[in-house]
């Protein structure tokens, strides 16, 4: 059930973190660490500053990024509180239909599809397919057209807009992978048209992620509505404009916030106040960021030359951000001392690159101690491997008092058991060495 108003719902209690009305302790004693603890208050307050920075709007459709959270837990609870989906993948739409998403709220976005992905979104039903080239356009009329079906489409055209992001979280520019350039947008559409079993009906754009300012989306948007009144005049029917998603979200408290849905809202009203189509938003971590952590335990802490180093049992397989992204993620003790000190917080991963922090002034712990890494719900578990033969990390949704497990540990017995050995080597598995 989705309630509370406060923005992040973990909190300290008696001098313990708290997940709404469960101790994170608690979770910790019963599942183990690292394990990723959701909170569905914070999920669902998100949900609604979205929706009241989007008021006004003529029934906008938010298509939740499945690729920043897939867990079924997480987006059941979206499903509930009315959002649709924005799927990359046949993995991701067949999890957005299983955790009870209608179809005609489902977008389906991503630069390889492929014949199979057609087909099964196809069957199913969706609202748009975003289409990035020609080629594609090509395919999905063969496909349609074998199946008696009409795909609605549009093609998700690239601004060139530097969108100010991490480079590799950044889509918008002409030299990134995604869509079809602007000044190629016109001979696009006119193909299509003239293409059996399409429907064109939109336009999608998508500059990038964690974006913190409004400037880069502004530019793209007006770029995209020029583009859409030449379509438009050209005869083509656009009814629908998705403008992405990319809305950042605040990780380090020491540096300003990003713009609010509140201000985002008001600068789409402002661009699109005479587009006259439907308007879709893919808002992913914008919803899930804030509303989860990683959960780890302090297995030991050793001397450094500079700074000593908190060893955790969480490492970048659980979360790649840092050793990716150089991303920053506050890390807060689950029973803070009062004391603080400079450290080093990495993982047991042999890889330099598994560190989460360095020189980070932070709460002072010690061996078993618990910590959390936080803004983790978005692009965290989402991305975790098994990397160093480690269990993949549970997941585990509050509600309330409520808590239940919606990922459960992956162990080394299940990743063992999931390998194959050729005929030729069947014998020597558990054999004597020579």
């Amino acid at each position: 059930m989705c309630v509370g108003s406060a923005m992040d719902h973990f909190h300290l209690r008696d001098g313990e973190l708290y997940c709404e009305e469960v101790p994170l302790a608690a979770i910790a004693a019963e599942v183990g660490t690292p394990v990723y603890i959701y909170s569905s208050a914070t999920m669902c307050r998100h949900v609604e500053a979205l929706r009241s920075g989007l008021e006004g709007l003529d029934d906008p459709l938010i298509a939740y990024a499945v690729k920043a959270n897939p867990n079924a837990g997480v987006m059941a609870t979206l499903a509930m509180a009315g959002l649709g989906a924005d799927v990359v993948s046949g993995g991701e739409y067949r999890r957005a239909i299983a955790a009870g998403v209608a179809p005609q709220k489902i977008v389906f976005s991503g630069v390889g599809k492929t014949e199979a992905e057609m087909r099964l979104a196809l069957k199913g039903g969706l609202y748009q397919f975003n289409l990035e080239s020609v080629a594609e356009a090509e395919m999905l009329s063969a496909v349609a057209s074998s199946m008696g079906l009409t795909a609605a489409v549009g093609f998700r055209v690239n601004p060139d807009v530097a969108a100010g992001a991490h480079s590799k979280i950044t889509t918008g520019a002409a030299e990134n992978k995604f869509g079809i350039a602007i000044g190629e947008a016109l001979d696009a559409y006119a193909r299509a048209a003239e293409l059996p079993a399409l429907k064109v009906q939109g336009i999608a754009v998508h500059i990038g992620s964690q974006l913190t300012s409004l400037d880069p989306l502004d530019r793209a948007f007006t770029r995209v509505g020029e583009l859409m009144r030449t379509l438009k005049s050209a005869g083509h029917d656009i009814r629908v404009a998705d403008l992405g998603g990319g809305l950042g979200v605040l990780y380090d408290p020491a540096l300003a916030p990003p713009p609010s849905p509140a201000d985002y809202g008001a600068m789409v009203r402002r661009v699109t106040s005479d587009w006259g189509v439907r308007l879709v938003f893919e808002p992913g971590r914008l919803i899930v960021g804030n509303a989860g952590v990683l959960l780890s335990r302090v297995i030991r802490v050793k001397p450094g030359a500079a700074h000593p180093f908190v060893i955790v049992d969480a490492a970048m397989n659980d979360l790649m951000r840092p050793a990716l992204y150089d991303a920053w993620h506050k890390i807060d003790a689950v029973r803070p001392s009062g004391e603080c000190w400079t450290a080093n917080v990495v993982g047991p991963v042999c890889e330099t690159g598994d560190t989460f922090a360095t020189a980070r002034e932070m709460d002072r712990v010690d061996a078993d101690d618990l910590i959390v890494f936080r803004t983790a719900g978005a692009y965290a578990a989402a991305m975790s491997s098994t990397y160093n033969s480690r269990p993949l990390t549970a997941e585990v949704l509050v509600d309330g008092e409520r808590w239940a497990v919606v990922r459960p540990r992956i162990d080394v017995d299940r990743l063992i058991a999931a390998d194959r050995l050729p005929n030729w080597l069947a014998g020597c598995a558990g054999g004597p060495s020579s």
